[in-house]
C-alpha cells in the first residue's frame, strides 16, 4: 500500500466512487430480498446496526451503515493502493469477505462464517464481495481514467519524495 496524496477534487471523487458502489451494491441486495434469492436472512448491514444500537432499526439506518462502511472502503482503494487493478480490488474484496467471516458475522449472531444460519452465507458473503470488488474497479476506471498504476500525485507546493530503489 501506498499513501498518495489526494487532491481535493480527488477526494470528492474518491468518495463519489465509495458511495455509487454503496448505492449500486445496496440496490442488488435490495433486489434479491424482493424476489426472495438472498442468502441472508437480514440486510448485513441493518443486522449490524441493529445489533450495534441494540434494538431493531429501520431500513434508513442499514442503509446509512452500508454506505459508510463501502465508502471508507472504497476510500482506502483510492488513496493507499498503488495499483488500481482488478486484482488489487479483489484482494481487497477477499480480506473484507474474511473480516466479515471472523468478526462480523459472530458480533451479528450468525457464527463464524455464518454456519449458526447455514453455509449459504459463505457464499453470498463471496459474490457480495466479488461484486463489490467489479462496482469498486469499473467506478475508479470510470472517475480516475484506465491508468492501472498509478502514481502519488505531486502539488506544485511540494518536492517529490527521493525513490528508494532495493
Amino acid at each position: 500500500m501506498h499513501n498518495r496524496h489526494l487532491s481535493t477534487k480527488e477526494t470528492w471523487l474518491a468518495l463519489l466512487v465509495g458511495v455509487l458502489t454503496g448505492a449500486v451494491l445496496f440496490v442488488i441486495a435490495i433486489l434479491q430480498v424482493r424476489f426472495g434469492i438472498s442468502p441472508f436472512p437480514k440486510l448485513p448491514a441493518l443486522a449490524f446496526a441493529s445489533t450495534l444500537l441494540g434494538a431493531p432499526q429501520p431500513p434508513l439506518v442499514g442503509l446509512l451503515f452500508h454506505l459508510v462502511y463501502v465508502t471508507f472502503w472504497s476510500y482506502i482503494f483510492v488513496a493507499f493502493f498503488r495499483s488500481r487493478s482488478f486484482l488489487n480490488a479483489l484482494w481487497l474484496a477477499l480480506a473484507l469477505a474474511i473480516l466479515v467471516f471472523i468478526i462480523f458475522f459472530p458480533y451479528i449472531g450468525w457464527g463464524f462464517f455464518g454456519l449458526a444460519i447455514g453455509k449459504k452465507l459463505i457464499v453470498g458473503a463471496l459474490v457480495s464481495h466479488l461484486l463489490f470488488a467489479i462496482v469498486l474497479w469499473l467506478l475508479v476506471r470510470l472517475f480516475f481514467g484506465r491508468d492501472n498504476v498509478s502514481t502519488p500525485t505531486i502539488h506544485a507546493d511540494e518536492t517529490p519524495a527521493p525513490q528508494v530503489v532495493s
